[in-house]
């Protein structure tokens, strides 16, 4: 197992999978390169790096493995600087979300021999090394993609490696992994923010829409709240799968489209029901790249200090809130607060307590 690893990168996923390495293998030795002084000292101070300061990249000369944690660009350009300084025993891998452009650029620099791909497939719309998370990788499909037979015994190893970080390992090849992140995550992104920059081009003066925007809108559009930058490489990237599959989605509306105009109640009812057997019929299990929110909703009764009171009550049984609003639609028409928690054994614990003290809850699931 790894006793050296070197991280390029330290944002949400790389500090993510840094923080686990130490929590579970305390004794590793973590160096990074980030592009900020303060993350480097968040994370020395947090315990989690060895290094204080920046450091350069022959220090990662004699890693036993090095995580490129950086947009897929930013990965291509630090290979092309380690290339010519690793060890012949160092294994390098990344954890982008686009495969074909990496693996290619490998096969030009002679490190195939030396590369696995990787991708968590987990995350968050927050950023930052602020904002990872050693479990993170808790129960999330992690795929493994390497077509070279002789980093079989090397893919077996980081395998177990992700295994024991408590992530799920899955191979695939890079055209195989491309196509499966532009359906469920690269095309979902570019539809909410597509749907996100509709509202706000056709809300008035008064921003209406902005106003009422909330619940189904909010669930479906918060993702848009990712990083610009990282989603600008995907696309860059990952074009011809993204735009294949755009115009596979344009096919879909405009099924959409001509049986509303056509009034045809039996198809509607089809699309929608087909939709919602195969959506029930997705696992729960992991956090996926669309990452799980646990949440609940809950009446207001009309009395003072309502929030406080339903924010006391769950205290009471230690029960931790991550957010809380209040939702102002029609779906809840007497008031509702929006409760999200961290972790899924919470909500039912939550449901328990609240209608035991007399409140209304709500529970959409995932």
């Amino acid at each position: 197992m790894y006793k050296r690893i070197g991280f390029i990168g330290l944002g949400l996923i790389g500090g993510s999978i840094a923080k686990a390495i130490k929590e579970k293998r305390p004794a590793v030795q973590i160096i990074a390169h980030a592009s900020h002084k303060e993350t480097i000292a968040e994370a020395y101070n947090a315990g989690v790096i060895e290094n204080m300061g920046f450091i350069g990249l022959s220090e990662f000369a004699d890693m036993d493995i090095i995580f490129l944690c950086g947009p897929v660009g930013v990965n291509i350009e630090y290979l092309k600087q380690l290339a010519p300084i690793i060890s012949e025993h160092t294994i390098l891998t990344d954890v982008g979300s686009v495969k074909g452009d990496i693996h290619s650029a490998v096969k030009e620099l002679g490190l195939s021999d030396r590369f696995i791909g990787g991708h968590p497939m987990t995350g968050s719309e927050k950023t930052g090394f602020s904002n990872a998370s050693s479990l993170l990788l808790e129960n999330a499909y992690y795929i493994i993609t390497s077509d070279e037979p002789k980093l079989s015994a090397a893919a077996e190893e980081l395998s177990g490696f992700v295994t024991m970080l408590g992530a799920i390992p899955m191979r695939m090849t890079p055209e195989e992994h491309d196509f499966a992140t532009a359906a469920v995550s690269h095309l979902p992104h570019v539809i909410s923010a597509a749907l996100v920059n509709l509202i706000r081009k056709n809300d008035g003066k008064d921003e209406v829409l902005r106003t009422i925007a909330a619940g189904g809108f909010k669930d479906i559009t918060r993702i848009s709240s990712s990083s610009p930058v990282m989603w600008q490489h995907i696309c860059l990237a990952n074009r011809d799968k993204i735009l294949k599959l755009i115009s596979i989605y344009e096919d879909e509306l405009s099924a959409f489209k001509k049986t509303i105009s056509e009034s045809d109640e039996r198809e509607l009812m089809q699309l929608f029901a087909a939709a919602k057997n195969y959506r029930d019929s997705v696992p729960n299990r992991n956090d996926g790249v669309l990452p799980r929110i646990y949440e609940l909703y809950c009446d207001l009764k009309d009395e003072v200090g309502g929030i406080a009171n339903v924010a006391g009550i769950l205290a009471e049984q230690d029960i931790s809130i991550k957010n809380i609003g209040i939702v102002h639609n029609r779906e809840f028409e007497d008031g509702a607060l929006r409760i999200e928690f961290y972790s899924e054994t919470d909500v039912p614990h939550a449901i328990a307590v609240l209608e035991g003290g007399g409140y209304t809850t709500y529970h959409r699931g995932a």
